[in-house]
């Protein structure tokens, strides 16, 4: 006997009304952004420990890389009287960059492991030399007298100095020095190595220097062209490499085997001068300032820093977290199919069993992180893939009672798994894809929904 009273039409209403089960499948997929949002947070959080073990690895090993100079670095004394007559000294360098600068090395990868975390590590054998022209500092503000050529410095630039493997000699002109540790003055270079030098008042001869570094790092090598002219020539048995900085290589070539790169920069390349008086090149990565607070960032030696960075062939953090990105749409497009199950096929799903299939969907993208750390990112991909598909077949021949219908959910969800991997390979293109694909599930929407009477499906539930 059907019951008439409001309770009982009200529901009725609610179990036949598609409006209202449209209206509660998009409840459930906001509520499933929520665990979608965790599982983005994990995906950042191991990549988070990941980065920590690089660290502690590189930390002990060498990090990230950066030669600069050399640097002939000369102090000064001059004495001025104030307004009463009283002396003011002031004390500060003069610093001259090398006329040309040629570094030829060879940068030989290690793996390395800190618990399942994969390090890359090099070892990098530079050959470096180059030339001073007469050093002229007739264009400084600082008088030639107050200079003390006598108590020169000769620097090198180095960023992480525990990479450094075995001493460093330099040749100058006939003569060879040994590099000491730090940097007597920091105005261009906050690390280093240098050995004072003493030059002579008459400055006619040119200054000719050679040297060899054995030096250790991960993941990335830089470059700061000081010289007039500076040649750089890098190869390396890694196959993949990117340069990076401000100058790509002027000749590169990339293989399986390797890599070679060549870069030379001028001085007209970049906005400094060869010599100036005090910090006046900012290396830091705020623009410079002058006295009174204008801001500039003409004379920034990190501007025109230029590399090579060794990558992983595969990252699997990004990937994994490019592909819980579509992770919103995937359980859209899957519960818009269990509707239209239901609206079609007159079958009766509870939001329960929406809920059961969305935290399955939403399980793939836990099971691609926890295998990609220890298998690669496609065989990972393809394990998920198995499992849930699996899960959710089984699920669907239960709930369903119907073998085609299971098998055609089974389908769905492999093209839209297959789709998105498709979407994780192309790069330059996934946007273009993607358009297309989604026109695709739109007009599949359209024409397997172009005959339902919309106004009629409540009726003849009700009837």
């Amino acid at each position: 006997m059907q019951d008439d009273s409001f309770l009982g039409r009200l529901n009725r209403w609610a179990r036949n009304s598609v409006t209202l089960k449209l209206f509660v499948v998009g409840i459930l997929i906001l509520i499933l952004l929520i665990p979608v949002s965790m599982v983005t947070s994990l995906i950042r959080e191991r990549e988070g420990i990941r980065d920590e073990a690089v660290r502690e690895v590189s930390a002990k090993w060498g990090g990230d890389q950066t030669i600069a100079g050399p640097v002939i670095s000369v102090p000064y004394r001059s004495t001025r009287l104030n307004q009463e007559g009283q002396p003011i000294i002031t004390r500060g360098y003069v610093h001259f960059l090398p006329d040309s600068v040629t570094i030829n090395g060879q940068a030989d990868p290690q793996k390395r492991y800190r618990g399942i975390y994969l390090v890359v590590l090099y070892n990098t054998r530079l050959e470096v030399s180059g030339r001073f022209e007469a050093l002229n500092a007739e264009a400084l503000s600082v008088p030639e007298e107050d200079l003390q050529w006598e108590d020169a410095l000769f620097t090198v630039g180095i960023s992480d100095m525990k990479g450094i493997e075995e001493a460093v000699s330099v040749r100058i002109n006939d003569t060879a020095y040994q590099l000491g540790p730090g940097t007597v003055t920091n105005d261009l270079l906050a690390s280093g190595a240098s050995f004072p030098i003493a030059l002579p008042r008459e400055k006619a001869s040119a200054i000719d220097f050679s040297f060899r570094l054995n030096l250790n790092g991960s993941s990335s090598l830089y470059f700061t062209p000081f010289g007039k002219s500076t040649t750089v020539t890098i190869q390396s048995s890694w196959p993949d490499p990117s340069f990076e900085g401000a100058f790509l290589p002027d000749s590169r070539t990339v293989s399986a085997d390797g890599f070679s790169a060549s870069w030379q920069v001028l001085q007209l390349n970049r906005n400094y001068p060869q010599q100036g008086e005090g910090p006046y090149i900012n290396n830091s990565p705020q623009p410079a300032s002058d006295p009174y607070g204008y801001k500039y960032d003409a004379f920034r030696a990190s501007t025109s820093a230029f590399g090579v960075r060794l990558l992983l062939p595969i990252d699997e953090y990004q990937k994994t977290m490019r592909s819980a990105k579509y992770a919103a749409f995937f359980v859209l497009i899957t519960f818009l199919a269990f509707f239209f199950i239901e609206v079609l096929n007159r079958k009766r799903l509870h939001p329960i069993q929406y809920i059961l299939v969305g935290a399955a969907i939403i399980l793939f993208y836990i099971l691609l992180l926890s295998i990609s750390e220890h298998f690669n990112f496609d065989t990972a991909y393809l394990i998920a893939c198995v499992i849930i598909l699996a899960l959710i077949t089984g699920y669907c021949s239960y709930i369903l009672q119907n073998r085609r219908l299971t098998w055609m959910m089974f389908g769905i969800l492999a093209l839209l798994y297959g789709f998105f991997y498709s979407l994780l390979q192309l790069q330059d293109y996934a946007l273009l894809l993607g358009s297309l694909g989604l026109l695709l599930i739109l007009a599949t929407i359209m024409y397997l929904t172009r005959n339902i009477d919309w106004y009629g499906l409540r009726g003849e539930e009700e009837g």
